[in-house]
């Protein structure tokens, strides 16, 4: 299993939020993210912090502009293109780079709509647009791999794929049926997939750096492999730097420039993050689970969780499947 692989299989979009934004020229909208939970139709159906939310969208009609905190200059947006933007971004959408944006708290919808009517009467531009909740856990992962904003233009051969996904979500939350919650985040989870994939696929310079720059390293991401395959393998420095084909020193160096910890702190909290996908879904016992990530001790492993998470293995599971239970 190639990491990306294994990260899409662990982290899970928990809930979604879809909303439709009809807008008229003159017209601005900006999001702080700290503003994330105001500015969401049926905010009560995410429970989740600003941090935890990403924030998607296609142009279906008309134009408009992007601007987005860290990108020098803003990104001219047409039918078609689709974006998707990291956990605590701040942004704007406009008509023109020179409109003064407000707050999308201004604009949320009243009485249960999912449409956002905004602007001053003039050119209209429709963005079907939602947000992506994901848990706690998935904070580091996502910050890992994605770039503040992950561009798809309309001419790009995955845009089609992103479209059908985005067509069915919406019509999907459009008319509810039987088993629409179910069906509404297993898309969610494929449009994710979809963007990180056609992220991927587009080469560009934010691929080079960090998390995804060690994942296609020839010899450091060979490592990260392994590691992912085998997780719960009693690994050492010594041993990923020969599966590498490096020196216990030059492996060493190299992974801490690319992701900025250590081989074995990325390990521990490789293993920690998928021990608590296995306490939320599954009733092994402790020991089990313990095992199935490295350890020969469920006291090694509670140590280890709590060093991580700063709460036990139990404490954590008593927590995660309580509103489940409840």
């Amino acid at each position: 299993m190639d990491p990306i692989t294994d990260l899409f299989n662990t982290m899970h979009v928990a809930s979604v939020v879809h909303a439709r934004l009809e807008a008229t020229a003159p017209w601005g909208l900006m999001r702080e993210a700290e503003d994330t939970k105001e500015a969401v139709p049926h905010s009560s159906a995410l429970k989740h912090s600003p941090s935890q939310l990403a924030h998607f969208g296609m142009v279906s009609r008309g134009n408009c502009w992007l601007s987005v905190k860290g990108i020098l200059d803003p990104l001219p947006l047409t039918g078609g293109d689709c974006f998707l933007l990291a956990p605590a971004s701040t942004y704007a959408l406009r008509d023109n780079p020179r409109t003064r944006a407000r707050s999308f708290c201004e604009a949320a919808p009243k009485n249960g709509s999912n449409v956002i009517h905004y602007g001053g009467g003039g050119a209209p531009t429709t963005i079907i647009s939602g947000w992506l909740s994901f848990g706690p856990m998935s904070v580091k992962p996502l910050k890992r791999l994605l770039p503040e904003l992950i561009l798809v233009k309309a001419d790009q051969a995955q845009s089609l794929a992103l479209h059908a996904t985005l067509q069915l979500l919406a019509s999907e939350m459009a008319e509810p049926a039987p088993g629409s919650e179910v069906m509404v985040n297993r898309l969610a989870d494929i449009l994710f997939i979809q963007c990180v994939r056609a992220h991927i696929a587009s080469s560009s310079e934010t691929c080079k750096s960090g998390w995804l720059r060690a994942i296609f390293d020839p010899k450091i991401g060979v490592a990260l492999k392994a590691m992912h395959e085998r997780v719960g393998n009693p690994w050492t420095v010594e041993t990923l730097a020969a599966a590498a084909g490096m020196s216990r020193s030059a492996f060493a160096l190299r992974f801490k420039e690319l992701l900025g910890e250590t081989p074995l702190e990325y390990l521990t909290n490789w293993r920690m993050y998928k021990a608590t996908g296995s306490l939320q879904e599954d009733d092994r016992k402790l020991f089990e689970i313990a095992k199935s990530v490295g350890y020969d001790s469920d006291a090694a492993f509670s140590k280890a969780f709590k060093r991580v998470l700063g709460v036990t293995p139990k404490e954590y599971r008593r927590s995660a499947t309580e509103p489940r239970r409840s």
